[in-house]
């Protein structure tokens, strides 16, 4: 497939692997794409797996909605459920990294019939990341979050940092940095991707605003870098309490950019997830 859409959006979707091999589900975070998990994929080909890489909400070009509101952890969940509807998948292994970590902890506790397994990398549960905003430095690291909260000007500051490669700064790879920018290094692009942001701080009136998260309970592996200017370790050391299944904390001497820089790490660990769920 190449396509699948939900509530007439279209979202662009990476599908390689044997088509009888069981399912990953890779999601991507900010400011990447489908393209992220490039180094990732092949390597569960080979092992005999399918994956599928959708380009997620407000980074596909047909599935940009303008409202704050539209990009709610709800609705980003019920994306990741569409395309295993549209697939024909009952239950996928699911991997995450960076926001699209904050999606498979979302999706793996409403919906675990549908989660084999889950590995996040580099994003804690949000629990644990609140916690961490309270009571240790990740509201330091996190200082971006508040300022993406303006009007305009982050759209526009930051497609100029885009443009001008300052991704490479914090670690990514060249090749990796101008991809991304090719896509979102206009103010207009980036819009979508920064309403996930303004989403999770913005509780709505029904309540159902914010990024809430409950408890995990199926099998999972959480990889942190320590050397992530992002994401520190109050956070993804306190994750532990945030899940009831089976679970495992990964360190790695790396940054935030896992999917790009850790490839083999990242599928080693998968598929250590993988065969643990075969009888």
């Amino acid at each position: 497939m190449d396509t699948f859409t939900r509530d007439g959006l279209t979202f662009e979707v990476l599908d390689g692997g044997p088509e009888d091999g069981e399912v990953v589900v890779l999601l991507h975070g900010f400011p990447q794409d489908a393209t992220a998990w490039d180094r990732v994929s092949p390597l569960l080909h080979a092992a005999g797996l399918r994956t599928l890489a959708p380009t997620q909400r407000g980074y596909s070009p047909g599935a940009r909605p303008r409202r704050v509101t539209a990009y709610r952890i709800s609705e980003l969940v019920a994306d990741v459920v569409a395309l295993l509807d549209a697939a024909g998948v009952e239950r996928a292994h699911v991997v995450g990294h960076d926001w699209g970590g904050g999606v498979a902890w979302a999706l793996a506790a409403a919906h675990p019939d549908r989660v084999a397994s889950l590995v996040v990398l580099s994003t804690p549960h949000p629990s644990a990341l609140a916690w961490a905003f309270r009571h240790a430095d990740q509201g330091r690291r996190s200082w971006y979050m508040l300022a993406f909260q303006l009007p305009v000007l982050p759209e526009r500051g930051l497609a100029r940092m885009l443009r001008s490669g300052g991704l490479r700064r914090t670690g990514l790879p060249d090749q990796d940095a101008r991809r991304y920018a090719a896509r979102l290094g206009r103010a207009g692009a980036l819009r979508g991707p920064l309403n996930w942001y303004r989403a999770a701080l913005r509780p709505a009136r029904d309540g159902r605003g914010g990024l809430r998260v409950g408890p995990v309970a199926v099998p999972t592996t959480y990889v942190w870098g320590t050397r992530d200017p992002f994401l520190g370790r109050a956070a993804a050391e306190r994750t532990a309490r945030h899940v009831r299944g089976d679970y495992r904390f990964v360190e790695v001497d790396a940054g935030h950019w896992l999917p790009e820089r850790q490839a083999d790490a990242v599928v080693r660990e998968v598929l250590a997830r993988v065969r643990d769920c075969r009888p």
